[in-house]
């Protein structure tokens, strides 16, 4: 019985002999296993990871510039809104401009009309009215009479000169 106790026991010293070698050899290479794996995934992932960033960077970039762009075009639009009363000004011009071209036109047609011989009928047409005080005429109209008359009198003084 001791020759076979002594054998079940070699045996038994034996398995365990191996699983404690072999847990040993795993555990020993384990880390360098893990690490490898590391290594072969960094390997693989990081020149997308890299193409991604800078293709992020390049995005941001242009982003920003588009950025500045609509900035620029809200500052544009608010400041055009500030424009209004030059609009204005300007509307009032080319109505008091029109009135002018009228007012041209009538004392163009009366002087055709008007002996055109005599220096002294042409030179007439220009000298300035003292218009009594009517109440029908605005502010406007005698303003604009006043500077038909300044034209007329500057254009009169140049072709004499």
């Amino acid at each position: 019985m001791s020759f076979n106790a002594d054998s079940d026991l070699e045996v038994k010293v034996r398995k365990s002999t191996e699983r404690i070698s072999e847990n040993m050899h795993i555990v020993a290479n384990e880390p360098s296993l893990a690490f490898y794996r590391l290594q072969e995934h960094v390997r693989k992932a990081l020149n997308p990871m890299v193409d991604r960033r800078v293709d992020v960077n390049k995005l941001h970039t242009e982003l920003q510039g588009r950025c500045y762009d609509i900035e620029y075009a809200v500052g544009a639009l608010k400041s055009m809104g500030k424009a209004e009363e030059s609009f204005k000004n300007i509307q009032e011009n080319l109505k008091n401009a029109i009135f002018l071209k009228q007012q041209l036109k009538y004392e163009e047609s009366r002087r055709k009309k008007a002996d055109s011989s005599s220096v002294y009928k042409r030179l007439s047409a220009h000298i300035t009215l003292d218009l009594p005080e009517l109440p029908e005429l605005s502010d406007v109209v005698r303003e604009t009479a006043n500077r038909v008359e300044s034209i007329m009198s500057k254009a009169t003084h140049s072709s004499n000169s």
